[in-house]
Protein backbone atom coordinates (compact mmCIF):
# COMPACT_ATOMS: atom_id res chain seq x y z
CA UNK A 1 0.00 0.00 0.00
CA UNK A 2 1.37 3.33 -0.87
CA UNK A 3 1.53 6.30 1.77
CA UNK A 4 -0.96 8.87 1.64
CA UNK A 5 -0.12 11.94 -0.26
CA UNK A 6 -1.39 15.42 0.16
CA UNK A 7 -1.16 18.56 -1.89
CA UNK A 8 -2.45 21.74 -1.81
CA UNK A 9 -4.44 23.72 -4.44
CA UNK A 10 -4.63 26.87 -5.33
CA UNK A 11 -8.44 27.09 -6.09
CA UNK A 12 -10.84 28.65 -3.25
CA UNK A 13 -14.47 27.48 -3.25
CA UNK A 14 -16.80 30.08 -1.34
CA UNK A 15 -18.57 28.52 1.72
CA UNK A 16 -22.51 28.26 1.41
CA UNK A 17 -22.26 29.62 5.02
CA UNK A 18 -21.23 33.14 4.09
CA UNK A 19 -20.39 34.80 0.81
CA UNK A 20 -16.99 35.94 2.35
CA UNK A 21 -15.88 32.64 3.34
CA UNK A 22 -13.44 30.53 1.16
CA UNK A 23 -12.78 26.76 1.82
CA UNK A 24 -9.28 25.61 0.97
CA UNK A 25 -9.06 22.75 -1.57
CA UNK A 26 -6.33 19.94 -1.00
CA UNK A 27 -5.69 16.82 -2.99
CA UNK A 28 -5.09 13.40 -0.71
CA UNK A 29 -4.04 9.85 -2.22
CA UNK A 30 -5.44 7.31 0.05
CA UNK A 31 -4.67 3.59 -0.62
CA UNK A 32 -3.91 4.76 -3.76
CA UNK A 33 -6.85 6.82 -4.70
CA UNK A 34 -7.00 10.84 -5.69
CA UNK A 35 -9.57 12.57 -4.00
CA UNK A 36 -9.68 16.27 -3.69
CA UNK A 37 -11.09 17.98 0.16
CA UNK A 38 -12.36 21.34 0.69
CA UNK A 39 -12.11 22.97 4.63
CA UNK A 40 -11.90 26.19 6.25
CA UNK A 41 -8.21 27.18 6.21
CA UNK A 42 -8.49 27.14 9.88
CA UNK A 43 -9.92 23.51 10.26
CA UNK A 44 -7.31 22.68 7.86
CA UNK A 45 -4.88 24.76 10.44
CA UNK A 46 -5.84 22.14 13.77
CA UNK A 47 -4.81 19.25 11.14
CA UNK A 48 -1.80 20.08 10.67
CA UNK A 49 -0.68 20.99 14.49
CA UNK A 50 -2.38 17.34 14.95
CA UNK A 51 -0.31 16.02 12.56
CA UNK A 52 2.83 17.63 13.81
CA UNK A 53 2.11 16.47 17.64
CA UNK A 54 1.43 13.29 16.37
CA UNK A 55 4.83 13.14 14.14
CA UNK A 56 2.58 12.39 11.30
CA UNK A 57 2.40 13.83 7.65
CA UNK A 58 -1.03 15.74 6.85
CA UNK A 59 -1.54 12.98 4.17
CA UNK A 60 -0.51 10.18 6.46
CA UNK A 61 -3.44 11.81 9.26
CA UNK A 62 -5.85 12.44 6.90
CA UNK A 63 -5.41 8.43 6.05
CA UNK A 64 -5.51 7.19 9.89
CA UNK A 65 -8.88 9.46 10.12
CA UNK A 66 -10.23 7.84 6.88
CA UNK A 67 -9.52 4.46 7.70
CA UNK A 68 -11.22 5.01 11.33
CA UNK A 69 -14.26 7.17 10.33
CA UNK A 70 -17.59 4.88 10.05
CA UNK A 71 -20.55 6.34 7.32
CA UNK A 72 -19.31 10.05 7.59
CA UNK A 73 -17.98 12.09 4.56
CA UNK A 74 -14.44 12.34 4.66
CA UNK A 75 -14.49 16.05 4.97
CA UNK A 76 -17.26 15.88 7.64
CA UNK A 77 -15.11 13.22 9.59
CA UNK A 78 -12.14 15.48 9.07
CA UNK A 79 -13.87 18.44 11.30
CA UNK A 80 -15.05 16.54 13.89
CA UNK A 81 -11.17 15.11 14.90
CA UNK A 82 -10.11 17.87 14.72
CA UNK A 83 -13.06 20.21 17.02
CA UNK A 84 -12.37 16.99 19.21
CA UNK A 85 -8.61 17.23 19.43
CA UNK A 86 -8.58 21.22 19.67
CA UNK A 87 -10.78 20.85 22.89
CA UNK A 88 -8.93 18.33 24.25
CA UNK A 89 -5.56 20.26 23.75
CA UNK A 90 -6.39 24.11 24.22
CA UNK A 91 -4.21 26.51 23.47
Amino acid sequence: MKPPKATRSSASIPSARSPDRVLEKRSVSLSGHRTSLALEPEFWAVLEEMADDRDLSLAALVGEIDAKRDDANLASALRVAALAWSRSNPA
